[in-house]
């Protein structure tokens, strides 16, 4: 079976598996225990945290505070920093942020939303548009689920910073972190992550915090995580978090040159009679969005995995919001006919030449297949 649904999730690194594995079987002491055992997890729990927090940002201006996954850090940012006057995101967001402000709406928050251009990016000047003396935060995602859009957080918060010196600026980092080379600056103050799209295991993620941000919690209970987030910490998570973001700023610019030549190789081979790509030319490559009109992506989709492809046709946590057409395709401009028929491929460092072009060939079947059907 062919695996193309990296967007999703990411199969576990089995060394990273390997070298947490003492976490679960050895050390499994409570960091928080006062005995000589659960002090040896506590100091493991702070070297994780150093070395995730030195991948993109400098220790000295960051902390970072670890959560059950990129959907929590997204959580904790929105409704700790949105707290008043108006909150801007884009139309693009992951449902994690979408769902968040929809909420902030129902309790008395105004949200505005900015425009997208047609690759899913941000429109850069309605966005600066919106900002005023009132808004309170500012959440853009960094690289679009979705069309795989890279958005220039470094010179959006700068914008917004120089507009209104007290908005927080917000990025959603889930599908950057660790594919995309980049640095935290001093205009981002809140930055979410997962590990389960970079080779680490579902069930922990973290976000990054300006260290003179004051950020109240968004789980209460015994005061972990510097009183940020209440719960006894995934120690093995965590650490599998640690050696998988090392993984991967280890091969990040390999990585991102080999997955390149793989979502070009897609391209390449994909029918131009059949496919509409959606993705612009400089969006990451990690993600390659493309659609068929006249023919559903779920059913193409299903008759792939017949064929032994896995590919997705859209955000697999936006799937449960059983909506015919994604928000995030159409705010691109894209019409029904071919919003109903989106595909997005996902690649990973593990993939291969060979099984992408096998995969092209499968789609390219399965969507003639489909349209031979209907003529």
């Amino acid at each position: 079976m062919i695996y193309l649904d990296n967007a999703a999730t990411t199969k576990p690194d089995e060394n990273c598996l390997k070298l947490a594995e003492k976490y679960l079987y050895t050390d499994f002491y409570n960091p928080s225990a006062l005995y000589a055992e659960g002090y040896g997890v506590q100091l493991a729990l702070k070297e994780a945290r150093k070395n995730i927090l030195k991948t993109i940002a400098d220790c000295e201006r960051f902390d970072l505070i670890f959560t059950s996954c990129g959907t929590e850090a997204d959580n904790h940012a929105l409704f700790c920093g949105g707290k008043r006057g108006n909150v801007i995101t884009t139309e693009g967001e992951h449902s994690a942020v979408i769902s968040c402000v929809n909420e902030l709406k129902q309790r008395g928050i105004e949200v505005r939303f900015a425009r997208l251009n047609g690759d899913g990016s941000v429109n850069f000047e309605h966005l600066l548009s919106l900002v005023d003396e009132k808004t309170s935060l500012v959440s853009v995602i960094h690289v679009g689920n979705e069309t795989g859009a890279i958005n220039d957080i470094l010179k959006i918060s700068a914008a917004i910073k120089s507009k209104n010196k007290y908005t927080l600026f917000h990025s959603d980092g889930v599908q950057a972190f660790g594919k995309i080379p980049f640095r935290m600056s001093e205009n981002i103050d809140l930055y979410s992550v997962s590990a389960h799209k970079i080779g680490g295991i579902k069930g922990c993620g973290a976000l990054f915090k300006r260290k003179n941000l004051v950020l109240k919690p968004h789980v209460y209970g015994g005061g972990q995580e510097n009183g940020y987030r209440s719960g006894t910490e995934n120690i093995f998570g965590i650490k599998n978090f640690e050696f998988a973001a090392h993984r991967k700023y280890s091969e990040i610019k390999e990585n991102f040159d080999k997955v390149k030549k793989l979502s070009d190789t897609m391209w390449e081979r994909l029918d131009k009679s059949l496919f509409v790509r959606i993705s612009g030319e400089n969006c990451s490559p990690y993600i390659l969005t493309v659609g068929a009109s006249g023919v559903r992506g779920e059913t193409i989709m299903h008759d792939a995995n017949d064929l032994g492809l896995i590919v997705g046709n859209g955000s697999a946590c936006a799937s449960n919001e059983k909506k015919r057409y994604s928000r995030t395709i159409l705010a691109c401009g894209v019409n029904e006919s071919l919003a109903d028929g989106i595909l997005r491929l996902s690649f990973s460092f593990e993939n291969t030449i060979e099984e992408v072009v096998a995969a092209a060939e499968i789609l390219n079947k399965a969507v003639k297949y489909r349209k031979d059907m209907m003529a």
